[in-house]
């Protein structure tokens, strides 16, 4: 590209593009989308190689003009590509490398196709024009709840014959939070719950959450339901965050989901947190959008998700 120098993505990369991307989404929402934490947790995930799956662009004088990641899930067959930049000619170039890419992993783990996805913020004018020359289309959206406290917020009792389990310090403990997750998430299209090993790997490997943040619930001495928190959202909101919210199909019903929202709501605001936050795919097969509506959570940031699957 032509008057751009382009190089492999750094960790070292992780707070000049938070700040790039603050100011972007800042100028469309009046808030930064992601945390300097959260950029630099997904840099250094065990799944993300930097070296081969991101690109930053600088200009003529050595300054940043944008970048782009292109993240595999574990066996190579679905792709999430992320691109920031105001230039027309850098989101274009940016893109493309990102497409191929996700072509080249595709090829590498014997796929015969490769389904990318591109998540852009409704308000965004400028990203969608891109995504959509290249085939792109949108598949669904991603909602971002939040709750703020007003007061005290009293932990909720139990559901009759539940067992509570706070955090996963051993081995046998987080197979049972993984096993809730992956049968919770099987028939959610593009949810692909990581195998065991990359999954602890990539808890380990983040600045923002430790193993006290993960609560296991159980019914009859199996468990069957999980909520996975973290503190991806303190710097930039005073906010926890519910990364995973689990229940497994036969355990609905039984109000162990709005027990662990409560728990966590609790939790957030017995620690001076100003609220909670979470993320729903208003795809999702179980009615979690309406769910998180009923205690009080509202979206404030919503994402269209486009994709396109790509023929190898």
């Amino acid at each position: 590209m032509e008057g751009f120098d382009i190089r492999p993505i750094t960790m070292d990369d992780a707070a000049l593009i938070a700040e790039r991307s603050g100011a972007y989404t800042s100028a469309l929402l009046g808030f930064a989308k992601h945390s300097a934490e959260d950029v630099a947790n997904y840099l250094r995930d065990p799944g993300f190689d930097p070296g081969t799956d991101g690109w930053v662009v600088l200009d003529a004088d050595g300054e940043f003009a944008g970048s782009a990641t292109a993240a595999a899930n574990s066996d190579g067959s679905r792709l999430n590509l992320e691109v920031l930049s105001e230039i027309p000619a850098v989101a274009e170039w940016l893109l493309e490398r990102a497409i191929t890419r996700a072509e080249e992993a595709g090829r590498a783990a014997g796929h015969g196709e490769v389904v990318l996805s591109v998540g852009v913020i409704r308000q965004d004018e400028f990203m969608p024009e891109f995504v959509a020359a290249k085939g792109f289309a949108i598949a669904t959206s991603i909602h971002r709840m939040r709750i703020t406290f007003d007061g005290v917020v009293e932990p909720p009792p139990v559901p009759a014959g539940a067992v509570v389990r706070r955090g996963a310090f051993d081995d046998p403990s987080r197979r049972a939070a993984h096993a809730v997750l992956v049968e919770a998430f099987s028939t959610q299209r593009g949810a692909d719950p990581r195998p065991y090993e990359e999954w602890a790997a990539s808890r380990e490997s983040r600045s923002t959450f430790d193993w006290s943040q993960l609560t296991t619930v159980g019914l009859d001495g199996q468990a069957v339901a999980v909520a996975e928190c973290n503190d991806n959202f303190i710097s930039t909101d005073n906010c926890g965050y519910i990364g995973r919210l689990a229940v497994v199909p036969q355990a609905r019903g039984k109000g162990l989901a709005k027990f662990l929202l409560y728990d966590a709501f609790a939790t957030d605001a017995a620690a001076g947190r100003a609220g909670t936050m979470l993320h729903v795919d208003s795809s999702n097969p179980t009615p979690a959008v309406g769910l998180y509506t009923s205690v009080g959570m509202r979206p404030d940031l919503i994402s269209d998700i486009w994709r396109r699957t790509i023929q190898l």
